[in-house]
């Protein structure tokens, strides 16, 4: 096996505001967590009604989307093509899962894949966090959350993501992440407010399709950099430790067969079997049906098959 080169020193975009992006990824972080205290308190109390696990659902579905098909599957991997249109609502819907900007988030990601558990990698829980169980523990910490508080710069778009940087409409998008924020938090008031018919609804529905939403989706996603190259079955031979975890499909729309993603990255599909369960998947079966997605990328059963007795094989 060819030994993957070490990253170019211009791969990396320096942070201008280093302590104030950290700060901003501790308050994104941890302060879901303190109002999901706050959330289960009012359910105990009687308060949570089933208006509020509609705007948890309708808000997490958005947003989730948002990142596996359109940040992930659409920008990153151009599993699919589709209108002007759509890309903008999928990078808005993406954004709004408070997960970073679109051309950083593909940035990274694409780093990702290029360095997969290897030096480069920007969240490989393989890389430099010691051997035993601590070094394990370190590791997932690290791939989970801890590297977002990690110095020594980004992924640098014009390495990794020059196609976003050449598209005006992906960068004005880009620059306007905190309003898609704002409109995303908004979007969970709004439906209470529009279901409940109060304020307090409102805010109860600030509180579960914002809050409780935002800290759900982002460790769900969070766990594919963690859970899914750590545990889980490796269908496909690939260079990387990259897994795929049965449980976490539905959650994350799909992205939990990470093995197989990593075995066909450009797949638009990542459940690869009847019973591989990808909603990811589906959603865009039905976007190419109604003529607002083409050129479609999937993977042959015979290039799959190929694959596999290719891993039987050494």
């Amino acid at each position: 096996m060819t030994p993957t080169p070490a990253p170019p020193r211009d791969d990396v975009l320096a942070i201008e505001h280093e302590t104030l992006d950290r700060t901003a990824n501790a308050i994104v972080t941890i302060v879901p967590i303190a109002l999901l205290g706050l959330a289960v308190w009012l359910a105990w109390g009687g308060t949570l009604h089933w208006q509020d696990l509609v705007v948890l659902g309708a808000v997490y579905a958005l947003s989730g989307v948002g990142i596996t098909v359109g940040y992930h599957r659409l920008f990153t991997h151009r599993s699919f093509k589709t209108t002007g249109f759509v890309r903008a609502v999928f990078a808005i819907l993406g954004s709004a899962a408070v997960e970073g900007p679109v051309i950083e988030w593909v940035s990274t990601h694409r780093k990702h894949h290029r360095f997969s558990d290897r030096a480069g990698d920007p969240h490989s829980p393989h890389t430099d966090h010691g051997t035993g169980l601590r070094g394990a523990l370190r590791g997932l910490f690290h791939a989970h959350v801890g590297w977002m508080f990690r110095s020594g710069g980004r992924a640098h778009p014009e390495h990794y993501a020059k196609d976003l940087l050449a598209d005006r409409s992906l960068r004005v998008i880009d620059r306007l992440f905190g309003l898609w924020v704002l409109a995303g938090l908004a979007l969970a008031f709004g439906l209470g407010v529009a279901l409940t018919g109060t304020v307090t609804g409102g805010l109860t529905g600030l509180l579960w399709g914002g809050a409780v939403r935002i800290l759900i989706l982002h460790h769900a996603t969070f766990s594919i950099n963690s859970l899914c190259h750590f545990f889980g079955r490796r269908r496909f031979r690939t260079a990387d430790e990259s897994r795929n975890l049965a449980w976490l499909a539905l959650p994350t729309f799909g992205e939990a067969w990470h093995n197989n993603h990593h075995a066909f990255p450009t797949s638009a599909h990542h459940g690869l079997t009847r019973w591989q369960l990808d909603p990811g998947g589906w959603l865009i079966d039905g976007l190419e049906r109604l003529g607002l997605a083409w050129d479609v990328v999937r993977i042959a059963p015979s290039t799959q098959q190929a694959k596999l007795a290719a891993g039987r094989t050494r």
